[in-house]
């Protein structure tokens, strides 16, 4: 107990182990942020292979907005690309802000995943002109912007504060992407992915312990 009154279980361990355990912690789930943000990107380019390779176009399953059936592209989309420039300028911000959205471990990245895919797809559908095909990576990467950007302020951890400010100051201009600009280019999916990242961060936010007080 405090002079306040407050309770305050003890830990039984010292600075020095908690510290230890925190920095093992911290390695074992950068490790596992790099190589599953590893194992998605290669899926991409394996998909991008393929796409390639066999008759047809498998980028006709996107987002195909305004059509029921184009419904099922939002979980498809994310993994195709307009050609191999188009993935190659999504794979290292992928990667990047993959690995940072990752590092809290493989549930909630998936979680988060999962929801930048269905904000963005359906924002996407919805507000696309009707019939257009989308497809690519980029609602995910500001999805992740978004995301690492959120969860320092809702977590209030230090090191995530840390890591949300780096990234503003590195991709502070990617921002601009959610605007209406060059033909071609789905800032729909930019915004949304946005917005879905800003969700997944409140959603998957650490929950505070109650504290005993009297």
């Amino acid at each position: 107990m405090n002079d306040y009154g407050t309770r305050i279980p003890p830990t039984g361990r010292s600075s020095g182990e908690r510290f230890k355990r925190k920095a093992g912690d911290l390695a074992a789930g950068a490790a596992g942020a790099a190589m599953i943000v590893i194992v998605l990107v290669a899926a991409m380019w394996a998909i991008e292979i393929v796409d390639y390779v066999v008759p047809g176009d498998l980028d006709g399953y996107g987002i195909r907005s305004w059509n029921i059936e184009g419904l099922g592209g939002i979980f498809l989309a994310p993994f195709l690309h307009a050609g191999f420039g188009h993935l190659m300028a999504n794979s290292l911000p992928l990667l990047i802000l993959g690995f940072l959205a990752a590092l809290r471990g493989l549930g909630k990245f998936l979680l988060a995943s999962l929801i930048i895919i269905v904000v963005s797809g359906l924002g996407v559908w919805f507000t696309s002109s009707p019939m257009v095909v989308t497809v690519g990576a980029s609602g995910l990467i500001f999805g992740y912007f978004g995301f690492v950007l959120a969860r320092g302020l809702f977590d209030r951890r230090i090191l995530d504060i840390v890591i949300g400010l780096g990234v503003a100051a590195a991709y502070y201009s990617i921002i601009w992407g959610v605007l209406p600009g060059e033909a071609g280019i789905s800032w729909q999916g930019h915004l949304f992915g946005l917005i879905g990242g800003i969700i997944a961060a409140w959603v998957l936010r650490r929950k505070r312990r109650a504290v005993e007080t009297y």
